[in-house]
C-alpha cells in the first residue's frame, strides 16, 4: 500500500496567490503533499507551472499530485493524480499510468468508494463535509456523522482504503473528524484565505497528526 499523507493541501485559482506561491508557502509551512488543482489553463501553461512547482516540491521532499489532467503523466515530475470524476474508470487509469503512480478519487457515496477501491484507487477524498466556495456543488453534505457511518459500513465489508474528508473543512472541525477514524483531511480554502497561511497550515497539521 502506498504512503498517503494525512493532511493534503490543494492549490486553487485565487486572486491573491498564484499556484506557485501557494505551493511555495505550503512547502515552507511543512507540507508533505500538494495537490495542484488548476482546470483553467492550456496544457502548455499547465506544464510550465507544474514544472516550477515540481522543483519546489523536490527541494522540500513533498509529493506532488495533479487534479485530473492524467494525460500529462510522464511529461513532468508528477507523483500522482486525483480524479474528480466520480465515475472515472480506475482499472483503465491504472493500466495507463502503471502501479508506481498514486491515484486518488473523489466520492460522495459508499458505492463510489467500493468501486474505486476495487478498481485500484490508492485513496478516496470523500465529501463534501460542509459548504465550500472552492468547489461549489449541490451534493448532500456529510457532516461528521456521515464519515462515522461510512467508515462503519466499510469495516463491515472488510474494505480498507484511506478515506480523507474534503470540502469545507475548517480548523475547529478537525478533532471531531479525526475521531471518526478517517485517514486524514484535504484542505484548500481554510488555509488559502487565512490571515496567516503558514500558521494556518501548521495548525491543521498539528491537529491532524495529533
Amino acid at each position: 500500500m502506498k504512503y498517503i499523507e494525512k493532511l493534503q493541501y490543494i492549490t486553487h485559482d485565487i486572486p491573491h496567490l498564484t499556484h506557485i506561491e501557494q505551493a511555495q508557502l505550503a512547502c515552507e509551512a511543512g507540507a508533505k503533499w500538494i495537490q495542484y488543482r488548476c482546470l483553467s489553463k492550456t496544457d502548455e501553461a499547465l506544464l510550465a507551472e507544474i514544472n516550477v512547482i515540481a522543483e519546489i516540491c523536490d527541494d522540500w521532499g513533498t509529493t506532488l499530485m495533479v487534479t485530473d489532467h492524467i494525460h500529462l503523466n510522464g511529461k513532468a515530475d508528477i507523483q500522482g493524480f486525483h480524479m474528480e470524476d466520480m465515475g472515472a474508470d480506475f482499472t483503465a487509469l491504472r493500466k495507463l499510468v502503471g502501479n508506481d503512480v498514486t491515484l486518488g478519487g473523489s466520492a460522495n457515496t459508499l458505492e463510489n468508494i467500493i468501486r474505486q477501491a476495487d478498481e485500484g484507487a490508492d485513496y478516496v477524498g470523500f465529501g463534501p463535509f460542509a459548504d465550500t466556495e472552492t468547489k461549489p456543488n449541490d451534493l448532500p453534505l456529510l457532516g461528521v456523522e456521515g464519515y462515522s457511518i461510512i467508515l462503519k459500513k466499510l469495516k463491515a465489508l472488510s474494505i480498507e482504503i484511506p478515506i480523507l474528508a474534503v470540502g469545507g473543512v475548517k480548523f475547529p472541525d478537525v478533532e471531531s473528524l479525526m475521531q471518526t477514524g478517517i485517514h486524514g483531511i484535504a484542505v484548500s480554502g481554510a488555509i488559502n484565505f487565512a490571515d496567516d497561511f503558514i500558521e494556518a497550515y501548521q495548525d491543521f497539521y498539528d491537529a491532524v497528526k495529533g
